[in-house]
């Protein structure tokens, strides 16, 4: 069942994609008059293969999933009758090629904005950019950041949630600059904090660049007393009862609750000491908690909640929603946006200034559907739009035998004033096969080093 987990949302996630993808070039295609042979989903030998249309267009399911595509009547593939020449790819004008090839892509790109415009109307839950303490001697400290205060906005963009400030922040990380954020504090002043990136490592851009500028959501300090324990649970079995006052784990004091939910999480199937207090009366049990999986993680539960922190949720939650016509300009900026983003980081990696750690293959995709479609339909659409973009993005990249290899011939093709020779196109085929198995080898080696390394 947890293999499923993963497995399905993975399946959905890449046969929607595939098929938008391949959607685009087949309809453009279509309209433009081309006759398509074959639409598949999947790269090899046919599983399963229907006919349609008055075209007899065959419908396939490939024995390799990781892909798709659409063949076209054309005379470089094999002999065409001169009933049908005026319908094959190659003779085509180059602007009708062009829309051809770019329509998968956009295609991608449309299905990200149709998410983001779908998510931005129903309205969704998120954390509001509510500050912490700032990191002791970060960026964040120096500029004089308090615990407590709301971020307005990030240079001149108002920010509404914390997913927002993370966005806006990252994407400056990478010019390296001053970043001006304006910020209201509890007493209702608004303070601008001066925040100089310029110190930044390549690797800070790696992990969490708001820890890594000091920058931390506001978690309340909630008192660690029992609330409710659960019924056949390793702190039932210990005699843990509600309003019983957690006092230490193994000798470390425990304040609040995240420092015991912390050091309960560190001990999976390792026994502890865990101090308590009810009616006055200081006790110590021994326990051992559960192993449990949370996000590819084995951690340590024993079963009890906390009492309610006190603090209302509007103070830390808020609901994103917009109109329609204001949903739509937000979601065509979100997926641009993203676009350039992850153009910016395959430039860094390329250069070398970013790891080829980042590059991600099948199995880590495949975590991450599974993770958010365990956190709810909305975060399994935005992990769709992202990735969606992301399929565009590398569509687009000047590789032969992708879309944008194929559009960098036409280029040429505009600009000489002739199709590029049949050797040239060989050659490209051959260097970008290269280069295809090389970008999978890397992300398929990133997969088995983050598996093994969990």
């Amino acid at each position: 069942m947890n293999f499923l987990s993963y497995l399905v949302p993975f399946a959905v996630a890449l046969g929607l994609l595939i098929i938008v993808h391949e959607a685009g070039h087949f309809f453009i295609a279509r309209w433009c008059g081309v006759k398509v042979l074959r639409f598949s989903v999947g790269f090899g030998r046919p599983l399963l293969m229907r006919r349609f249309g008055r075209d007899a267009t065959e419908l396939a399911i490939g024995a390799f999933p990781l892909g798709g595509y659409v063949k076209m009547l054309d005379e470089r593939e094999g002999e065409v009758s001169p009933a049908e020449l005026p319908r094959a790819f190659n003779r085509q004008n180059v602007a009708k090629r062009f829309a051809i090839v770019l329509a998968g892509p956009t295609a991608n790109f449309l299905l990200a904005i149709v998410l983001y415009w779908a998510l931005f109307i129903h309205g969704v839950e998120e954390l509001r950019p509510v500050l912490g303490a700032p990191v002791a001697q970060s960026t964040a400290e120096r500029a004089g950041v308090e615990e407590g205060e709301v971020v307005r906005r990030v240079g001149e963009r108002e920010i509404a949630t914390w997913q927002e400030l993370r966005w806006e922040i990252l994407q400056r990380a990478l010019e390296k600059g001053v970043v001006v954020v304006e910020t209201i504090n509890p007493r209702q002043e608004i303070n601008v904090r001066h925040m100089d990136l310029s110190q930044l490592e390549t690797a800070d851009l790696e992990g969490d660049v708001l820890e890594t500028i000091g920058l931390r959501f506001y978690r309340p300090v909630v008192a660690p007393i029992v609330a409710k324990v659960t019924t056949g649970s390793v702190a039932e079995a210990a005699g843990l009862q509600p309003n019983d006052r957690i006092a230490s784990v193994n000798g470390e004091e425990t304040p609040d609750w995240a420092k015991v939910v912390g050091l309960i999480s560190r001990s999976p199937g390792r026994e502890i000491a865990l101090e308590f207090v009810r009616d006055g009366v200081s006790k110590t049990v021994r326990l051992t908690p559960a192993e449990v999986e949370d996000h590819g993680r084995r951690i340590g539960r024993i079963g009890m909640a906390v009492q309610d922190s006190g603090v209302a949720r509007p103070e830390l939650l808020t609901e994103v929603r917009y109109g329609v016509v204001e949903a739509l300009g937000k979601a065509a900026r979100q997926t641009w946006e993203t676009s350039v983003f992850s153009l910016k980081m395959m430039g860094r990696m390329v250069v070398g200034e970013l790891s080829w750690k980042n590059l991600s293959g099948p199995v880590t995709i495949a975590d991450y559907a599974g993770q958010s479609a365990r956190m709810g339909w909305s975060h399994y659409l935005r992990f769709l739009a992202l990735i969606s973009i992301s399929l565009g993005v590398l569509n687009l990249l000047p590789i032969p035998l992708l879309d944008g290899g194929h559009l960098m011939y036409y280029i040429v093709e505009i600009i000489r004033g002739g199709p590029v020779s049949e050797r040239v196109m060989e050659i490209g085929q051959q260097i970008g096969l290269a280069l295809l198995v090389m970008l999978m080898a890397f992300a398929f080696y990133n997969d088995i080093n983050r598996l093994i390394s969990g």
